[in-house]
Formats: C-alpha cells, structure tokens, sequence
C-alpha cells in the first residue's frame, strides 16, 4: 500500500495505531471482550480453575526420565524428585475428569463448571486432559512470553485463549470462576494464588470461592501461615480460606459440596 492509501484506512482497520501505546486502552479492553463473546456463544457460565506448576510431568515421562538418568543422561537426583512430583500430574487429572463428569450430570443447559487452566504443560495439561478425556469442553488462558508458546493439545480448541496482558489473563481467571484448586506451583502460582487470597480477605471478591490447596507437604515447606499469623501479617481466621488436602477425593467431596450449596444461591454473581 502507497503512502497515500494508507491514510485512507478506517482507525480500527489500521495495524500501526491497534499496536501503538496510544491504542493501548482498546488492546486491553479487546481482552476483555473478546473473550466475553466467545465464552457466551459458548455458554460457558461458571468454572473450575486448576492452578500449578507448568514443570511437572506425568508418571509415565517421570519415570521415562529417571531411566534414562540411570544411565547416565541425566540428574538422578532431580528424576527421583520429578517422579515424587509427577502424583500431582495424575491427582489435576483424576480430579478434573471426575468433576467433569459430575458437572455434565447436571443437566442443564449452560455449560456449568468448565475445567478451567492457563493452558499450558504440567499441573495444567493434566487438568484439560482430565476434563478431555470425559469429553468435557474445557477453557484454556495462555500468556504471550519471552519462550516458546506452548498450548496444550488437551484444551478445547474453541475455548483457547492468548493474553498479552498478565492481569486481563487473571481477570478471566477470577471472573467465572466458582472453585479454584492449587497444585505445586512456582512464581505464577504463587502469584495467582495470593491475588485470589487478598480478593476473598478484603471481601473484594463478593462471591463465595472455595480454594483447595493441593500438596500439604509442599505447601507448609514453601509458605508458612503459622508464621504469618504469629507476626501478626495475617489473622488466624484468614487460613479459613483454604482448604488443604492431599486427597483426589476429599478434594473432589469438598468441592462438589461447596458446589452444590454455594452455586444456585449465587448463580450470576461474579467478583
């Protein structure tokens, strides 16, 4: 295009101002929308997020991995601790595909708490897989950064979703969600999760939430609530917002429970 045709383009046809700092507020409000329509044609009202570590593997690449060690290639050390990890891989895709299978039981005509992850390997691949394998649709929030992109082959293709703006990425994240479930995590877990805790401690988030923290011995090693009650940073009452278990199924009964007594009273509420 000459430089005389160019200046007949509409604004919102023009490439060099959508990717401009002055258009930056509609790059951010498009992540707001756009994602809006798509998950109302689909009829996705309510999920179930799945947060953790994007490093873990399944059993079957763990153990993989630590034969491979023993022989040489590689750090046995860290394939026995990949392989110890790896339980969390098959918990996130036990627990999806069984509330998945329960959510579509429902019967109604809405698509009711779709597994929900950030799209990407691990802790979140095994939940789409999970909810995949149940022939669940399942929702996937993936974020543009400096590495290779990755979006699990498990999430319906439908409902993937590339942010570039970590917080709009976090806003959908929060939104529809109806339960969240914490699995090891690293820095962006760790993000993620206390976002959440300071919504639901400050009461900005006006819906019920039931977080269930997932990996008790992990998680008393990485965060120490004792500590920060004793300081007093935090009330004794503020851990009350967690529920924390090693089990699939009494994760699975607690969430299902909360579900059920929580979602019709506040079906439309969201933060």
């Amino acid at each position: 295009m000459n430089k005389t045709n160019r200046y007949y383009l509409k604004a919102y046809q023009s490439e060099n101002f959508l990717n401009s700092k002055d258009a930056r507020a509609l790059r951010i409000l498009s992540e707001y929308l756009e994602p809006e329509s798509r998950l109302r044609h689909y009829k996705v009202t309510d999920t179930i997020v799945f947060m953790g570590s994007a490093r873990v593997v399944s059993n079957e690449q763990a153990h993989e991995a630590l034969v491979a060690a023993e022989k040489g290639k590689g750090d046995i050390g860290q394939a026995r601790v990949g392989v110890e990890m790896s339980a969390f891989y098959e918990a996130s895709r036990d627990l999806a595909r069984r509330l998945t299978r329960w959510s579509k039981g429902l019967g109604e005509e809405e698509r009711r708490f779709v597994v929900c992850t950030g799209g990407g390997p691990g802790i979140m691949e095994a939940a789409n897989r999970g909810a995949s394998e149940e022939k669940g649709l399942n929702v996937g929030l993936t974020i543009s950064i400096p590495i290779k992109e990755f979006v699990n082959p498990y999430v319906t293709r439908e409902l993937f979703f590339h942010f570039h703006y970590f917080f709009m990425r976090k806003f959908w994240f929060a939104y529809l969600a109806k339960a969240v479930i914490v699995f090891p995590g690293g820095f962006g877990t760790l993000d993620e999760l206390f976002e959440l805790l300071t919504l639901l401690q400050t009461r900005k988030m006006r819906k019920h939430l039931p977080v269930v923290l997932f990996g008790t011995k992990y998680w008393t090693e990485v965060i120490n609530f004792d500590s920060l009650i004793h300081h007093g940073t935090i009330n004794a009452e503020d851990v009350m917002l967690l529920h924390r278990t090693d089990s699939v199924d009494d994760a699975y009964e607690f969430l299902v429970s909360e579900l059920s007594k929580y979602a019709e009273v506040e079906r439309g509420v969201r933060l």
